[in-house]
């Protein structure tokens, strides 16, 4: 007899069985697409076209077409690609350090989250491509290539680089650790399928014949795969904090920096992943699979790493008092009150004040105050880049370099060109991958089904 403790809500609900699982995952990529689908990919792909005009400007024109001066050198750029960076950890976070934790409520929502990460660092990528302005050989210059056109090698002192490492090596295990988890699933629309889509799934799924030998070492991969992938969760955002940690700019020069870069990260991407599992689950008809349940773990961390991030907040301005340093006190004073106070402030209401509504139980279990809050963390976060970056250049150790920092419509559009790409890669995964784990899922029917459980 199946027993199930009482404490502990479903995790799938519906009673749903294990042949339900198979239909309800993959009618959504057998059926044509539904008319929400297509007028979100035509919103996107309308974000796409117009970022491209802007991203077409900015290769043609070259970067004095941003808003950048002589003073702030960096700001829309960097400031965009890390808070992109920052959206790519939930991903990994969820499929990997979860699953060697074995909690199985990831279950439902890894594989959306895993795309979310993969298509988030393909953006961030975008930033540093452009900025180095012929992006079509930007790439070859951040890697350590033998050449024969003179002195041109990369400094292995610079952070910069370290970043290119750490960020392809993120990339390259989150995307096979993705693929591998995609196999089962690719198998089972396959021999569902016929014709021509038959033959791409049958190429996708790799040959799998659902054998034990076969699943046994699927799960070996899949751990090993885990394992890797959770120390680069952690130190892809360690190492970006570099970037600005090693510097001796006021505000950057602070060695709480990669713990903070972390649990920012982590706070955001879990933002971004809410917010697309609340739109998914709407227009596939999915509350079955990604329930409340989810919902309200997912809200609990974000609550977590807000309260971090709040604490990383007011020990930055405690650090900057107690340093005694000038310059360093008046970076902070400058945040507070100057020019740009504005963003600060909108800053410390998104992340420190907004998160904490999770505290009521009313609030983390209601679908439209999730949405709303994850989209004002999202926004927060976004500020809080900017605000480091853009508040600490504009007003350095000399006064004679002072400048304010306005971004143009490029600045605009090449982000928008981000949302764009992002959105319509997503839409189109979500439909012609299976946007849930089935084979994982079915692993917790048993488990968690209201009519098996009987």
């Amino acid at each position: 007899m199946h027993a199930e403790a009482v404490v502990r809500k479903p995790l799938i609900t519906g009673g749903k069985t294990v042949h339900d699982v198979t239909d309800d995952i993959c009618k959504r990529v057998e059926e044509k697409p539904a008319k929400s689908w297509l007028l979100a990919m035509a919103i996107s792909l309308g974000l796409l076209s117009f970022g491209a005009y802007a991203v077409f400007t900015l290769v043609w024109d070259g970067i004095g077409s941003w808003g950048l001066n002589k003073t702030v050198g960096w700001a829309w750029d960097i400031t965009n690609f890390v808070w992109w960076v920052g959206i790519g950890h939930a991903g990994t976070l969820i499929s990997a350090i979860l699953l060697l934790f074995r909690q199985r409520w990831r279950m439902s929502i890894n594989r959306a989250a895993e795309a979310m990460t993969i298509f988030a660092v393909i953006c961030a990528l975008q930033f540093p491509l452009l900025h180095m302005g012929r992006p079509w050989i930007g790439g070859l210059w951040a890697l350590p290539l033998p050449n024969t056109y003179g002195s041109l090698w990369v400094n292995f002192n610079s952070p910069l680089l370290w970043d290119v490492f750490a960020i392809s090596t993120y990339f390259s295990v989150s995307l096979v650790f993705w693929y591998i988890g995609l196999i089962p699933d690719f198998a089972t629309i396959r021999d569902r399928a016929t014709g021509l889509r038959q033959k791409i799934y049958g190429v996708l799924s790799f040959g799998w014949d659902g054998a034990a030998k076969t699943w046994s070492r699927y799960e070996t991969v899949a751990l090993v795969l885990a394992g890797l992938a959770t120390p680069l969760v952690l130190s892809v955002h360690t190492i970006v904090s570099f970037d600005f940690a090693t510097s001796v700019i006021p505000g950057w020069h602070t060695t709480i920096f990669p713990p903070y870069f972390v649990a920012g990260a982590i706070f955001s991407g879990f933002a971004m992943v809410l917010t697309l599992l609340l739109v998914t689950r709407k227009v596939y008809k999915l509350e079955d699979y990604i329930t409340m349940e989810h919902m309200e773990l997912m809200n609990i961390i974000i609550m977590v790493t807000g309260s971090i991030v709040g604490v990383a907040y007011i020990t930055e301005l405690f650090i900057a008092w107690y340093s005694g340093v000038e310059g360093e006190q008046y970076a902070f004073l400058n945040r507070v009150s100057g020019p740009y106070a504005w963003a600060y402030w909108s800053m410390m209401t998104c992340n420190v004040i907004s998160p904490q509504l999770f505290w009521f139980k009313r609030i983390r279990t209601n679908i439209a105050a999730t949405f709303v809050i994850s989209i004002i963390v999202n926004i927060g976060m976004w500020f809080e880049r900017f605000v480091i970056i853009v508040t600490s250049l504009h007003r350095d150790f000399l006064p004679s370099s002072w400048a304010m920092f306005y971004p143009t419509w490029v600045d605009v559009g090449v982000y928008i060109f981000t949302f764009g790409l992002f959105f319509t890669c997503f839409f189109l995964f979500a439909k012609f991958f299976p946007v849930i784990n089935m084979a994982e899922v079915k692993s917790i029917v048993k488990a968690t089904g209201e009519k098996t459980s009987k």
